[in-house]
């Protein structure tokens, strides 16, 4: 059973109640050296795009510890053979000297944006060498895409002040910025040029990033191959229309920013942040949202916990018919079932996730509307 096909009728749902919806996938990568194990070719990521019929992608290489002149060359040349649909990002390291240089030299061969990864090459944005190639970003107006996961002491600190400093950069903070974004969602406003990828799936993150940054600020992402344009877009949306978003909002996340500054166009608002929406508290649909959210993480991490806490998840869901939001643990319980169909063979499989991170987003949007099931 696949997986992604499975969610064919949550992503009809989501066209519906979004018109006119179309995908730009603003965090991909190439590349096969990655020390992780995880891998990805040219034609693998573009048949996914075709999966997910989106516009095109930001791109870049995996983790190279080699060095990175050879895999951006081989960016660029994958770039220029899809027809216009990938958009070619260099990746550099500040470490060792030379990343001002190799940005040049990459963006001079056809690299239209920077890749930074303070976490797999161990530094800070105050490194001298991030400040050069802040400045070259907003000399050209270029994006640059920063990973800002866990374990990077004042990533955010330092990305305001890029970003106040250098306007004209269009500085993106991958993964909802989820190591700053207890804060850093209050001064967002203040810096246009400080975008958010959605490259992540924790609901409350998601929920969030989705109340609390201007929408204009956010950009659809899926870290593929790490996740899927398909299972990440039909998930992360579901959180903006909870969130309260307007078609035309969800429309600028999804592609409409990306297109922008894919193609060197000024920025345009896409209206303030709607804030937090009031909700009374479910008990019992709060309890599956709990299990779900860590049979997915364990599973994630592997190990026989996941199937268990899964288990946990599915019976919480069996509720009396008469019960508020009742069609919403069905829901629920038919992903978790898909799911345990999808990795019947081997429970760790990671090509279930998607369904598990759907039936995550699903225990947290209880007031958006189904699919026919």
């Amino acid at each position: 059973m696949d997986a992604l096909a499975a969610l064919e009728p949550w992503r009809r749902s989501l066209h519906e109640q979004v018109p006119g919806l179309e995908l730009f996938d603003a965090h991909t990568h190439l590349g096969r050296n990655d020390p992780d194990g995880f891998k990805q070719e040219p034609e693998q990521l573009l048949a996914l795009l075709r999966e997910a019929s989106a516009r095109g992608a930001f791109v870049f290489p995996m983790h190279e510890p080699g060095g990175y002149p050879p895999a951006n060359d081989m960016v660029i040349e994958a770039a220029e053979r899809s027809g216009g649909v990938l958009v070619p990002f260099c990746r550099v390291s500040p470490n060792g000297g030379g990343a001002v240089a190799e940005a040049e030299r990459a963006l001079a061969a056809g690299a239209r944006g920077i890749k930074l990864h303070p976490r797999a090459e161990q530094f800070t944005l105050d490194h001298p060498d991030v400040r050069r190639l802040a400045a070259l970003a907003h000399e050209r107006e270029l994006p640059i895409l920063i990973h800002a996961g866990r374990g990077i002491p004042a990533l955010g600190a330092h990305a305001v002040g890029l970003a106040a400093d250098f306007p004209r950069a269009r500085l993106i903070l991958a993964h909802a910025a989820v190591c700053d974004l207890s804060w850093i969602w209050r001064v967002a406003a203040d810096h246009p040029n400080l975008m958010f990828d959605t490259s992540w799936w924790i609901p409350a993150d998601m929920l969030s990033l989705f109340s609390l940054v201007p929408p204009g600020q956010i950009l659809f992402a899926s870290d593929a191959p790490y996740g899927n344009p398909v299972g990440s877009s039909t998930s992360q949306l579901r959180y903006a229309l909870q969130a309260g978003l307007s078609p035309a909002q969800i429309r600028s996340i999804a592609s409409g920013q990306s297109l922008r500054i894919a193609a060197g166009e000024p920025l345009e608002g896409a209206g303030p942040a709607v804030g937090e929406r009031e909700r009374p508290p479910h008990l019992l649909l709060d309890r599956v949202a709990g299990y779900v959210l860590l049979g997915t993480i364990l599973t994630i991490r592997g190990g026989q916990n996941g199937p268990e806490m899964l288990a946990l998840a599915r019976q919480a869901c069996d509720v009396p018919d008469e019960i508020d939001d009742a069609p919403v643990f069905a829901a629920i319980r038919a992903l978790l079932d898909l799911h345990e169909e999808a990795t019947a063979a081997d429970p760790d499989d990671r090509r279930g996730l998607p369904l598990l991170m759907m039936a995550a987003a699903v225990a947290r949007t209880p007031d958006v509307p189904l699919p026919p099931l």
